[in-house]
């Protein structure tokens, strides 16, 4: 027999799933439940939160704000190693989850707790992001997942229960769509977009506006990088917090950063995920056109192979394994000389580099340019396709 539960600490949001989940958990495990909430940004969406917490059943309630960490430790890590999941997916929610789990562990250990709970769903991929990272970290904590025990079988079951129960919730039938918003991006998923063929409202989008409502004029950015990491813009120096929540404000108004994906979740399923990611957009795309000129170029395309590799491991909730550290330490040894100025274009959903420079430019005009120049003999281009193409020769013969 398993020991019992006195104490969980439950990963709270105030949606609809972890709204209910504190009575559930009060209810079948006879147990005290302590709610905690990462403020990873999320705006308006933690308002309130103490006070529902609290009534709902939970009887301590910790909101921590970590989105200094979240920016340096963890966002700007991934944008150094160019991650992108399956081409598009800039992982704003995949990227959170190793953090949340983090310190949710770290209270859990603190309260003395015998388990940690959370809200993620048996089909999805949040419920090994978090209990990965439970296993790194702390092994010995039981984990609970009411989404694989209780009776439940749908939101619309989780909103009768809510209506039953007077728990308080935001989601509706009309209008039942899963969303998760951070500092990086909101997500959208589930209900009415269930469906891949079905277009989006437009009405549904809060970071961006679309992009025949942008403005008909450009816009134009600096963004500044030392060691392959934002630091400025427009000339100005700003924290990492600041400088995303600017870039979402300017590329948002300009429609940049909208994606409308189907992708491969861990556990085999294919689902359709619409996100809004403006300042991601604009610093993947000023990042890459920094490393353009400042990386060699075979550890620019061997890099790339990593990039990919390294997305995986942060989908797949794999952050806290000895692999990601190590390709982090490749990836910090590559973005030595990645410093310099990175000149955006937005306009109408476009983000366009029209500019890039750094000290440290791999880049030789004299060399590139198409007019008389006094380095390069082109006459010594026959004797390298001589050679570079002998086996196509020897090929060609048979």
């Amino acid at each position: 027999m398993s020991k019992k539960i006195n104490k969980i600490v439950l990963a709270y949001s105030g949606g609809l799933d972890t709204s209910i989940m504190i009575k559930w958990l009060k209810d079948n495990y006879g147990c005290e439940v302590v709610a905690y909430a990462a403020d990873v940004g999320q705006a308006e969406e933690l308002k309130g939160l103490r006070q529902k917490a609290l009534k709902t059943g939970a009887s301590k309630i910790y909101i921590e704000d970590l989105r200094d960490e979240f920016a340096k430790d963890y966002l700007f890590k991934m944008l150094k190693a160019g991650a992108v999941y399956e081409a598009d997916y800039l992982m704003g929610t995949s990227i959170a989850r190793p953090l949340i789990a983090k310190r949710h562990v770290e209270i859990a250990l603190k309260e003395n707790a015998d388990a940690v709970a959370h809200g993620a769903t048996g089909k999805g991929n949040d419920q090994v992001r978090f209990e990965l990272t439970f296993k790194a970290l702390a092994p010995k904590l039981k984990i609970v997942a009411p989404w694989r025990e209780w009776e439940l079988k749908s939101r619309t079951e989780e909103i009768a229960y809510a209506r039953k129960h007077n728990i308080p919730i935001t989601s509706t039938k009309a209008k039942p769509y899963s969303m998760d918003r951070n500092l990086w991006h909101i997500s959208y998923e589930g209900g009415i977009l269930e469906d891949p063929y079905n277009e989006p409202k437009d009405d549904m989008f809060i970071l961006t506006v679309s992009p025949e409502k942008a403005p008909n004029r450009p816009t134009y950015l600096e963004i500044g990088f030392v060691k392959g990491e934002p630091v400025s813009l427009d000339g100005r120096k700003v924290s990492p917090v600041l400088l995303i929540e600017s870039l979402n404000r300017i590329a948002g108004r300009n429609g940049v950063g909208r994606i409308d994906i189907v992708e491969n979740r861990l556990v085999g399923i294919k689902s359709r995920g619409v996100y809004e990611t403006p300042a991601g957009t604009v610093l993947y795309a000023a990042h890459k056109a920094l490393e353009t000129i400042t990386l060699d170029k075979d550890t620019l395309h061997y890099k790339e192979g990593v990039a990919k590799r390294y997305a995986e491991l942060v989908y797949n909730g794999q952050w806290f394994c000895p692999l990601r550290r190590s390709l982090d330490a490749f990836i910090d040894s590559t973005q030595k000389y990645v410093t310099g100025t990175v000149r955006v274009k937005l306009y109408k959903g476009n983000c366009s580099i029209v500019g890039r420079k750094s000290p440290y430019s791999l880049y030789n005009p004299d060399l590139a340019t198409f007019e008389e120049d006094a380095i390069y003999d082109q006459a010594d281009a026959e004797g390298f396709i001589n050679l570079f193409g002998l086996q196509m020769k020897g090929m060609g013969k048979r």
